[in-house]
């Protein structure tokens, strides 16, 4: 079963790094293959880069792939590695959004990693800590436990928040920080942190 492809994934240049993978089958993944099968009434698509498969799922989505990824007997995705996420900010090649969410999964009883991605676009000015509700997606911490303070340094970082997290607070920076620093509109030198920082050498200690 062909996966479907996203209506305005193209680039400026007419190519994306989807088109390649939009053409191949579900069937060249067991566990895409599975989750297309039990979602067949889902907008899904798959790319493939150096023999690493990603799973594109929509928010709204996530949360049931990624259950189905953990429960079903032939996909058994029982470790969560890593919850990550990238701003695609300025990025050469057009992206479906312009912050996605990334679930990194290993499944030891196929030996098999598998990555599941979703994207975001916001809704407002992002250089602030405004609470948008468009940088939201399901929380995964009902699945696997260990997904609280990876969600937690999500949120620090990228300003991204998850539902159903019960304890959703800063984990890297304070409570107060103002900007989510890896944000690529949050400045490389930061916003006066480095020059209000005290420089402690060999005597001053």
């Amino acid at each position: 079963m062909p996966l479907r492809r996203v209506p305005g994934w193209g680039s400026e240049r007419g190519r994306t790094p989807y088109d390649a993978p939009f053409m191949s089958t579900a069937a060249e993944h067991h566990a895409v293959a599975r989750v297309v099968g039990a979602f067949s009434d889902r907008t899904l698509s798959k790319t493939v880069f150096r023999q690493q498969t990603t799973l594109v799922a929509q928010p709204e989505d996530a949360h049931e792939v990624l259950r189905f990824l953990r429960e079903d007997p032939a996909c058994a995705y029982n470790l969560l590695v890593d919850v990550t996420a990238a701003d695609y900010l300025d990025y050469p090649v057009k992206q479906p959004g312009r912050f996605a969410v990334v679930w990194v999964l290993r499944s030891h009883g196929h030996d098999d990693l598998l990555l599941v991605k979703c994207f975001l676009d916001p809704s407002i000015e992002t250089s602030g800590i405004e609470h948008d509700p468009s940088l939201e997606v399901d929380s995964v911490c009902d699945i696997w436990l260990g997904a609280e303070w990876r969600e937690r340094e999500v949120f620090d970082m990228f300003g991204i928040r998850f539902k159903g997290h019960p304890d959703l607070r800063r984990i890297l920076t304070w409570r107060d920080f103002p900007a989510h620093p890896l944000r690529k509109d949050y400045p490389l030198r930061g916003r006066g942190e480095r020059e209000n920082h005290v420089v402690i050498d060999r005597e001053s200690v």
